[in-house]
């Protein structure tokens, strides 16, 4: 099937009970983005379950909760309400005052349907419950398809549903999501006794069948309908007007975001700070380099699903990328946020009901500049990435609307009123406070192993986005794995190259080499858009020969590691800080040798000092945009690629404690340990998650007034006290 993907498996299907095929059947609707989107559309089941109470079988619908998302959903996201009390209902809402569309009253049912639960189940019921509970047959699917919302997006859409559908399909009007929509379903397949679906005017599309199997491949089949009907009059070249602006190869595209990117957040955070998403594949450079992309950026998005993520409209930037002018379109940025802002707050004020909640940050959440594509925000990664995947959706929903008609964008008052709607407004109020690294991009140099590894997993626990870094490709990408299996990937399919990525991602990066530190500022751009915070963990510790000295080369290369790789990351992020003007933080790992002298160990301590100057100097120079705070640990032994076996053992021959040179290195670095931490005034080894959440508190906004500080994390070693 060319237009959706048959994934129905008849022996897998028969190995499930009936709510784990509903199951089923949802995971393999939603693993299509153009059958749905991410977190759009629901399914459900009425299900013959033994009540709890009285052992007697009764009729269960089973529904995707609010919230849920169709690909990713498991039993435990599908609310499940007694089918004779949500058939009571209508009769409830029949002795209310004031009933109809968006009154008090049909909010107020929202608030009953608690009360039909089933087994105590904990799942939020879904706003669109109503539509599935209303259609008598078995097994219902609502769907936002972008073939069938292309129909319903249309001028003529009604006259369209009849000539692909015939008497198979009804169509109604746009009507906003809840229980009179339920009512209106009701009604229209009492009418229709023979349709098995109803297109819904800028919505979406919603059938079912008594037979599960049966209800997916209907699904399936009225979308490629409507898909093929679409084909058939596709406009080829001339799809959206023709192309108005010309394509630019990606190197040249790169370096002009790696210029903006930093800079737009800036300015699109001027309330809150927000995460990037890049999208710049031919689907979507085809609209924006268009002719008739203007026009249809500025109508807006259709479906109630999209537009809650991309807000009423995209800005959109008639910047010509065949001049190469980046001054040009910094100007074109400034002029289109300030018009943006301009009109979002004239759309609230006209549409504002008296109880409406107060105007959102009025900054855009899709971007359209053509020869770079899309840029979109959001509070997080798997915002930023939804948001992107809702405006590709958009786009090929225009496509297709202008191919067999013209498109149709929802009427301002009814998008706000889906925008503020109050009970939108409480599901918001009922999230969880935002993390203390929410909304944050925190590099991690040297992320691969030790301090920095347990640098890495402090700041996401936090809620940070972490680009983790290190000399090596293997480590780096396993410790983002490690944090991307941990936090998860967030939802939403949409991003271009590394833009894809979810809350962490690898990068290689030599700190002795300035195209290398470049290229991992670049990696954190096109990831996040930009660069809040950045620990740099990466040194080396020299091990001497037998007489205690090092090469040369030796030296050299350790103050290339532990002093100047310190600098050129701070001196490339410097561009990036100053561009966003977001106050933002530096810690440098230096070490307590750099305050007592030791013996045969002069490179290392030598470069730690170097290093606790360099954040002093860093501090002054980056002021006050930029804190600059050295983290100085000692004796890390767990985990340090800075405690090779070698290296233990001649600490342990230097200390004069016995060994056996078979051990294991873990065994040795235990041993090495354990004496360390008896030199100390606190007697307890020092672990690397002890650094890491030092350079957790240096980097926070705890420590917002302190900079050009070097805090010693030894466990007390009074040798080390500053005098």
């Amino acid at each position: 099937m060319p237009h959706v993907t048959y994934l129905w498996d008849d022996a897998h299907a028969a190995s499930l009970s009936p709510a784990d095929r509903l199951v089923y059947r949802s995971n393999i609707l939603g693993a299509d983005q153009r059958i749905t989107n991410t977190g759009g559309g629901n399914t459900s089941a009425k299900l013959t379950e033994t009540d709890p109470l009285t052992g007697q079988p009764v009729q269960v619908l089973w529904v995707k909760g609010s919230g849920g998302d169709l690909r990713t959903s498991t039993r435990a996201n599908f609310s499940s309400l007694y089918q004779d009390r949500l058939l009571q209902l209508p009769q409830v809402y029949a002795g209310l005052g004031e009933r109809g569309v968006k009154s008090p009253a049909e909010d107020h049912m929202v608030g009953l349907y608690p009360h039909c639960t089933f087994n105590l189940n904990p799942r939020a019921t879904s706003i669109d419950t109503p539509l599935h509970a209303f259609v008598p047959a078995a097994h219902v699917d609502h769907m936002h398809p972008n073939a069938v919302i292309s129909v319903a997006a249309s001028r003529h859409s009604e006259r369209l549903t009849r000539e692909i559908y015939g008497d198979e399909v009804v169509w109604t009007p746009w009507q906003r999501p809840g229980f009179e929509l339920g009512l209106t379903l009701q009604s229209v397949v009492a009418a229709h006794p023979s349709a098995r679906g109803i297109v819904l005017g800028q919505h979406g599309l919603i059938n079912w069948a008594d037979d599960d199997k049966a209800c997916y491949e209907l699904t399936l089949s009225l979308i490629t309908k409507a898909a093929e009907y679409i084909e058939a009059r596709d406009k080829g070249a001339d799809t959206f007007g023709g192309q108005k602006y010309p394509d630019i190869d990606a190197a040249q595209r790169d370096a002009v975001l790696v210029e903006i990117l930093p800079w737009l957040r800036g300015l699109v955070s001027s309330q809150k700070r927000m995460v990037a998403t890049l999208q710049h594949d031919e689907t979507i450079l085809r609209f924006v380099n268009s002719h008739h992309a203007p026009r249809l950026a500025e109508l807006g998005t259709s479906c109630p699903d999209h537009f809650l993520r991309t807000k009423i409209k995209p800005l959109y930037v008639a910047w010509d990328p065949g001049t190469s002018d980046i001054e040009g379109l910094r100007r074109r940025l400034i002029d289109g946020l300030e018009q943006y802002r301009r009109d979002y707050a004239a759309y609230y004020e006209a549409c504002r009901r008296p109880d409406s909640p107060a105007m959102r940050d009025p900054n855009p959440t899709v971007i359209l500049i053509p020869g770079l594509g899309m840029i979109t925000f959001g509070k997080d990664k798997s915002e930023s990435r939804v948001t992107a995947e809702f405006y590709n959706c958009a786009v090929e929903v225009m496509r297709g609307a202008e191919a067999i008609d013209e498109y149709v964008a929802l009427p301002q008052q009814e998008a706000f009123d889906i925008e503020y709607w109050l009970l939108e407004e409480a599901k918001l109020q009922r999230m969880p406070a935002e993390k203390a690294m929410a909304r944050r991009v925190v590099v991690v140099v040297g992320a691969g192993s030790g301090i920095g590894k347990a640098v890495a997993h402090r700041v996401a626990a936090d809620g940070a986005h972490v680009v983790c870094a290190d000399l090596s490709a293997e480590t780096a990408t396993a410790t983002a794995a490690e944090l991307t299996t941990r936090h998860g990937q967030g939802i939403g399919v949409a991003g271009s190259g590394l833009s894809g990525c979810g809350p962490a991602v690898g990068s290689v990066v030599d700190v002795t080499d300035r195209a290398s530190v470049r290229g991992l500022v670049r990696d954190a751009l096109f990831a996040y858009g930009g660069i809040d915070h950045v620990v740099v963990t990466a040194g080396i510790f020299p091990t001497p020969d037998a007489t205690g000295h090092v090469t040369d080369a030796m030296w050299r290369t350790t103050f290339d590691i532990n002093v100047m790789g310190g600098y050129l990351i701070a001196d490339e992020c410097r561009a990036v800080w100053e561009a966003q003007q977001l106050p933002g933080s530096l810690v440098l790992t230096t070490s307590v040798n750099a305050v007592v002298a030791k013996k045969g160990s002069a490179a290392y301590d030598a470069s730690k000092a170097a290093a606790n100057h360099l954040v002093r100097t860093l501090a002054v120079e980056l002021a006050p945009l930029v804190r600059v705070n050295g983290l100085a640990p000692a004796t890390v032994v767990q985990g340090s690629t800075m405690f090779p076996k070698e290296r233990v053992m001649a600490s342990l021959a230097k200390y004069g404690i016995a060994f056996d040179p078979e051990a294991s290195g873990d065994a040795l670095r235990a041993l090495l340990a354990g004496f360390y931490a008896q030199r100390t005034l606190t007697k307890q080894p020092i672990t690397p998650e002890d650094q890491a959440e030092a350079a957790y508190f240096l980097i926070s906004d705890r420590t917002g007034r302190i900079t050009g500080q070097v805090l010693h994390v030894d466990g007390g070693l009074a040798e080390a006290f500053v005098r």
